[in-house]
């Protein structure tokens, strides 16, 4: 009996879902996944997907920066992506006087449009399975170590073929499965973008923090930007004489709108998951890292918000700081929520149970074990490494004294340094910072894991107000000009700083004791997670594996549909501007709309104006920004987030309530002509109803 239930199990494991739409997969394989898309209402082909000998969809897709994605809807090189992603470029060109963050910005035309200087946009040019080429030489007789080094020389073989003969071409090789698949990612990656228009905050943040991984949402997260390149259309640097971009594709924009049940694909970057961990992460995640690292942080937002709320100027400084802090703060909430709700614990524990006694007698048993006891030599001394980041880290004068020390001798460098740091520098937010992240340090890091000097100079100086109030009274990188006349012989100065020493002493101390712990013991279970990903794919050989998120283009898809959160609570899949006009309050930061949009909305027939949608698309950070295109490979839409309630996806990926969050494309269409009044850009935009 007990045989019985095990194979059942293993069947029930190994069977399809007919309604999942769980999965990020790779584009150059989609071919695999095509008859299932179809099925559900998909009308393309896997060559309109990905291809390498014609122009197709993931030609009109770029990876934004390095963590968000963006889509070329011209044939000019405009393209849209979050505004969130958008936003501390924004900021950087916002100030009293051009507040853009509040007012939005618009350029009227080419000449007005803003360059940003070190953003990038990466096309990928092809992707190719080099797992053979990566392994040549290998035989199971070598170490450990020397596979590691024949994966990097054959690696770094195969990015410089790959790379050599192309202007502004990038490569990296990407382990997949945990190093049991080797793919090779070629970019070609342009330097020059300019910011087009942005809405104001008020719609382009609209809700803030308090609606932020929330649902009904009504937020007009979009900003849109112009790739430019030189006359021959390759990458360059910022230049005046540089011309738009001609992209080998860009999308269709779909002005017909979305309905439930709807087909909807995302194609972009998501940055990171762990679908295939075991209970020991999970349980670690949710019970310890998550809790500790809200608590902290909600801390750090409480002291900014009060000097935010007080000052416009200081507002403006920490916009970026404070929405950055917050992101990563609500979704941790929702992640461990999640994770306890839906028994996620529970039900890996009973996957691995019904593992281990089929590994029983395999090259696989055992694994589990190995795992389980790394996780228990490694998890004190991450926990320690999390502290270390999210407090010592988090101070910005003890950060910037370190970029000064590196940028010694080098005068421009050192100079943007400067510039930069204190034009959003606010000392009192800093300082309250320093004394409530160290107190939560000294409180909460078990003795055995802190630094002996630190517990010393704590008991010299009497605690940590006292130890704050000698730090900055008596440190040289509080004064803007001081440190602007630094050069390489002020060295012994700077290293003697005591803003310069506290940091110093805790990256030494992290460096020399947390790091070298981590590092051994994560080698080992990337090792162990190997042997577990190949059995797991082994004891489920007809299930569809994909590779977790690692920022490189994936495939998504599903359709629209809402979801029901709780017990009497059924959530409509799409929003509209009669939302945004039921919360709207003028005295609350978050919810007070430009008067214009009230205006707008008081001569009526904008009621029903769309403005987001829910669909049932696989996503994570990195997805924000990517296109969301319906049936016919036509933009309907451009995610940005995730429901609360569903942010676990990243581990249990539930798709009863995990859903993801897209601004309708026509909202975004309605602000560039209502509130920008920006329509010139619709000329060079391809419309289909």
């Amino acid at each position: 009996m007990k045989r019985l239930i095990l194979l059942l199990l293993a069947a029930f494991l190994a069977m399809p879902s007919l309604f999942a739409d769980e999965g990020m997969w790779l584009p150059s394989l989609i071919a695999q996944r095509i008859p299932d898309m179809q099925s559900k209402g998909f009308r393309l082909t896997a060559e309109d997907i990905y291809s390498v000998n014609q122009a197709s969809l993931k030609d009109a897709v770029v990876l934004f920066g390095s963590g968000c994605t963006g889509e070329l809807v011209s044939d000019e090189g405009l393209l849209f992506t979050n505004h969130h992603c958008g936003f501390s470029y924004i900021q950087r060109h916002s100030s009293l006087e051009h507040d853009y963050l509040k007012d939005g910005f618009w350029a009227m035309n080419r000449k007005e449009e803003l360059p940003n200087k070190g953003l990038t946009v990466s096309f990928l040019e092809r992707m190719d399975d080099v797992t053979s080429a990566v392994l040549s030489g290998w035989d199971p007789s070598m170490t450990e170590k020397q596979r590691d080094s024949l994966v990097r020389v054959n690696s770094s073989g195969l990015v410089s073929k790959a790379v050599s003969g192309g202007k502004g071409l990038r490569a990296s090789v990407e382990a997949l499965f945990y190093g049991n698949q080797y793919f090779l990612f070629v970019y070609k990656v342009f330097r020059d973008v300019r910011l087009v228009g942005a809405p104001p905050s008020s719609i382009g943040k609209f809700g803030g923090d308090t609606d932020n991984w929330m649902w009904p949402r009504h937020t007009g997260d979009f900003s849109i930007f112009r790739i430019y390149a030189d006359k021959d259309n390759n990458p360059a640097d910022y230049s005046e004489d540089n011309v738009p971009y001609r992209p080998k594709k860009s999308f269709k924009i779909s002005r017909a709108g979305v309905k439930e049940g709807d087909f909807t694909f995302v194609y972009g970057c998501p940055g990171s998951t762990k679908e295939y961990v075991t209970s020991d992460e999970v349980r670690y995640v949710a019970e310890i890292s998550d809790p500790a690292k809200i608590a902290l942080r909600t801390k750090r937002l409480d002291i900014q918000k009060k000097y935010m709320n007080a000052d416009p100027a200081v507002r403006i400084q920490y916009a970026s700081k404070n929405a950055s802090t917050a992101n990563a703060w609500k979704k941790w909430q929702g992640e461990a929520k999640g994770i306890l709700k839906n028994h996620t614990v529970d039900a890996k524990k009973a996957y691995e149970k019904a593992f281990r006694e089929w590994a029983a007698g395999t090259r696989y048993e055992g694994v589990l074990d190995r795992l389980e006891s790394l996780y228990a030599r490694r998890n004190p001394y991450y926990l320690a490494y999390e502290y270390y980041t999210e407090t010592i880290r988090s101070v910005e004068l003890l950060r910037f004294a370190s970029s000064v020390a590196a940028d010694l001798g080098r005068p421009e460098a050192l100079s943007e340094t400067v510039n930069s740091f204190f034009k959003d520098y606010c000392q009192p937010i800093d300082e309250e910072i320093f004394t409530a992240m160290l107190d939560a340090f000294d409180k909460e890091v078990p003795d055995e894991f802190k630094p002996s000097w630190f517990k010393e100079r704590l008991a010299e100086f009497g605690g940590v107000k006292t130890c704050r109030e000698a730090l900055y009274a008596n440190t040289l990188f509080t004064d803007r000009a001081k440190v602007a006349a630094l050069t390489e012989k002020d060295r012994d100065l700077v290293l003697s700083d005591p803003a310069y020493r506290v940091y110093e002493a805790f990256y030494r101390w992290y460096y020399d004791e947390l790091r070298p712990v981590i590092n051994d013991v994560n080698r080992e279970i990337r090792l162990a997670y190997r042997d577990y990903m190949q059995g797991q794919m082994d004891f489920e050989k007809d299930k569809a594996f994909y590779p977790d998120a690692n920022l490189t283009l994936r495939v998504a898809y599903g359709h629209v549909e809402g979801y029901s959160p709780a017990d009497g609570i059924d959530y409509y899949p799409v929003s509209t501007l009669k939302g945004i006009i039921e919360k709207d309050n003028p005295d609350i930061y978050d919810y007070n709309i430009p008067q214009t949009l009230r205006d707008l909305y008081a001569k009526g027939g904008l009621e029903n104006q769309p403005v987001c949608f829910l669909a049932t698309n696989h996503t994570t950070g990195g997805n924000s920004g990517s296109p969301v295109l319906n049936a016919d490979g036509n933009l309907i839409g451009i995610n940005f987030d995730r429901v609360w309630e569903g942010t676990m996806s990243d581990i249990d990926f539930d798709p009863e309530i995990c859903r993801n969050i897209s601004l309708d494309i026509r909202y975004l269409l309605f602000n560039i002509e209502q509130i920008g009044h920006a329509s010139y850009l619709f000329d060079e935009m391809n419309f289909v109803d």
